[in-house]
């Protein structure tokens, strides 16, 4: 196996940009615009589903992304699949090697741990450095591609008593409207760019995220700190109990992972059900 590239080699193009070659790197794939089509993307986001139809619908050229811990049922890497389906070389780098929710450390750092089919039949392997899968990638002969419709992500009414419950599959469709509610979500609970402000949309009462495996410098929990100081309660499930990327599965079937000092104060610990967190956290919500 080759070395890395260094970064002199590869620039990060992290804003629009009609240069040839040179990847697209995000730290969420809901950045990812319409005007991306034939762009190697390289993002910080896991690989499931929705990101997977999403990249697909913008027609890249290639994806990139973390493989979450891979999780129940695989659903961390699901994405690929559904990237093979549209003819689109994709893989998901190691959550160890890589910060989840950070584009650049992944292309600086990440290695790749998961290849689909036409990422196999272009060049690309387990083990090999992102930059360097990169450089391979700029090489490749692209062809049109129909776009795929997207997927929506769900937000889904799971309880309206004592308090509002949504499941969303991701985070990103938190509003300011949710102050007072629990939102239980399938994202990852890793901050974008390592950015605080990037924790939450809105002040909702409590959170609940996949830990995506931990990882990296124990990114996958990057949430519930920042949460804490804004006064919000903030727990992960175990990505090997939930399917990331799977609101109502982080609702029904989490497993608590990790929690922030709010709700280790109304008595929230590893080990109990996403569901008594969220009953923890409605009746100290009603003390309150």
């Amino acid at each position: 196996m080759n070395e890395a590239p260094s970064r002199s080699k590869v620039r990060p193009v992290r804003e629009e940009s009609d240069v040839a070659g040179e990847p697209l790197v995000l730290d969420s794939i809901t950045d990812l615009s319409a005007t991306t089509a034939a762009r190697i993307v390289v993002c910080g986001s896991h690989g499931g589903v929705f990101p997977g139809r999403l990249a697909a619908h913008r027609r890249v050229a290639a994806a990139i992304f973390n493989d979450a811990g891979l999780g129940r049922e695989g659903a961390g890497i699901a994405g690929l699949a559904v990237l093979d389906e549209a003819g689109v070389p994709a893989a998901a780098v190691d959550h160890r090697s890589a910060r989840i929710g950070d584009g650049a450390d992944a292309l600086a750092h990440g290695r790749l741990s998961i290849v689909n089919r036409h990422g196999l039949l272009a060049g690309w392997e387990a083990g090999m450095p992102v930059g360097e899968a990169v450089l391979v990638a700029v090489g490749w002969p692209l062809e049109p591609r129909d776009a795929p419709p997207p997927v929506a992500a769900a937000r889904t009414l799971v309880a309206s008593v004592p308090v509002t419950v949504w499941a969303l599959d991701s985070a990103s469709l938190a509003t300011p409207e949710d102050a007072g509610c629990v939102l239980a979500t399938g994202s990852h609970g890793g901050l974008l760019g390592g950015r605080p402000e990037s924790a939450l949309k809105g002040d909702a009462l409590a959170a609940l995220f996949n830990d995506a495996g931990i990882g990296l410098d124990g990114a996958g929990l990057g949430r519930l700190d920042p949460l804490a100081e804004r006064g919000i309660a903030a727990a992960t499930v175990s990505a090997a109990s939930a399917r990331i990327g799977d609101g109502r599965s982080t609702y029904e079937d989490g497993i608590v992972s990790a929690v922030n000092e709010v709700a280790r104060r109304f008595g929230a610990a590893r080990g109990m059900t996403a569901q008594d967190f969220i009953r923890a956290a409605a009746t100290a919500g009603a003390r309150s």
